[in-house]
């Protein structure tokens, strides 16, 4: 598992040195501290995150042309992924490792936290999805089937 140092882990996310050390000290993102007290942060967290980020900000583009008044959140409103478009909760995200195509299928392999989960999809969804490796995306696993999500963008 990769470990990146806090400046290099803030350019990835968009954000800024101090936003990260907060976000760390609120427990918005998991961070793993070194034997001399230094906090490095995961891949599967950087990860997560730009997933959530990616998603919420296409929600917020969509309602801006919509609606042109911002809209409050209420407190109870979670933004944490796709939950306001899909009903399963079960998200394993991470980044594409392998995209293979034979015939009508392509099979998806995901890293996650370590672990490969592999998906077999058509090969429609996945020219839809435009799956290449590298990309974040996530698995969403919902009794004996896993499907693969990811932000357009």
């Amino acid at each position: 598992m990769r470990l990146f140092r806090l400046p290099e882990a803030a350019r990835s996310l968009g954000v800024s040195f101090p936003t990260l050390k907060q976000w760390i000290y609120r427990g918005k993102i998991r961070s793993v501290k070194t034997a001399g007290g230094h906090h490095r942060i995961p891949q599967v967290e950087i990860d997560r995150l730009s997933f959530q980020q990616t998603s919420a900000s296409k929600r917020r583009a969509g309602r801006a042309a919509a609606r042109p008044r911002p809209q409050r959140k209420s407190k109870n409103e979670s933004v944490t992924g796709l939950e306001n478009f899909i009903s399963g909760r079960n998200q394993l995200v991470g980044r594409v490792t392998q995209v293979r195509t034979v015939g009508l299928l392509t099979k998806v392999c995901l890293d996650v936290g370590g672990q490969t989960v592999t998906a077999i999809i058509t090969r429609d969804a996945a020219r839809q999805l435009d799956l290449k490796a590298g990309d974040t995306a996530a698995a969403l696993v919902k009794a004996t089937e896993v499907m693969i999500i990811r932000p357009l963008g």
